[in-house]
């Protein structure tokens, strides 16, 4: 296994010592575990980078471990009422998209890449500061004006993403697609 996987593999198994401290209330914690969580996603990028470390399974399991940890923090956020039910619909209801997006031309056997386009990149980095600005409310004076900015500038970015995702598959199946490219 390489240095870059198993950063990863630790940022999956810590998902649920997160969701744990969300659950009993122990925000500090949360916030701790959550941002080793942040530090480990850059991480095990740089490091696959400059160390020539990339691998298929890496591909696969980076994106997994932000999703794990990002669902389930929504989820549990919302259900307990830090975070507002919409703004977790829409990420969930993205990822789906994303997955059927992924299985339907899987099972299609189109040939694909898993390369994240800029505007993903930018909605998980957006997703991960809702739920980090969630996290550290009682630590900043932030104004109520701050977490609607941030929550309605991830549901944009969210939005615009599958939307993205959803223009690039529609070319890819419709008239004249090559049947292959990036998911970019």
């Amino acid at each position: 296994m390489t240095v870059p996987n198993l950063i990863t593999t630790i940022r999956i198994i810590l998902a649920p010592v997160f969701i744990i401290y969300l659950i009993n209330d122990q925000f500090l914690w949360a916030l701790v575990v959550f941002v080793l969580c942040v530090a480990s996603d850059g991480l095990d990028g740089l490091v696959a980078r400059l160390f020539n470390q990339k691998s298929m399974l890496g591909t696969y399991l980076d994106p997994l471990a932000d999703k794990i940890l990002l669902v389930s923090a929504f989820i549990t956020l919302s259900v307990r009422g830090y975070l507002p039910a919409w703004l977790t619909v829409m990420v969930i209801a993205r990822d789906v998209m994303i997955m059927l997006g992924i299985f339907f031309l899987f099972f299609n056997r189109m040939e694909f890449k898993l390369k994240p386009s800029v505007i993903s990149k930018l909605t998980t980095c957006l997703q991960f500061i809702a739920v980090l600005s969630v996290l550290s409310k009682d630590y900043t004076g932030f104004p109520t004006l701050y977490y609607l900015s941030v929550y309605y500038l991830t549901a944009l970015f969210t939005i615009s993403s599958g939307l993205h995702y959803m223009h690039y598959w529609f070319n890819m199946i419709g008239e004249g697609g090559d049947n292959q490219g990036n998911i970019s």
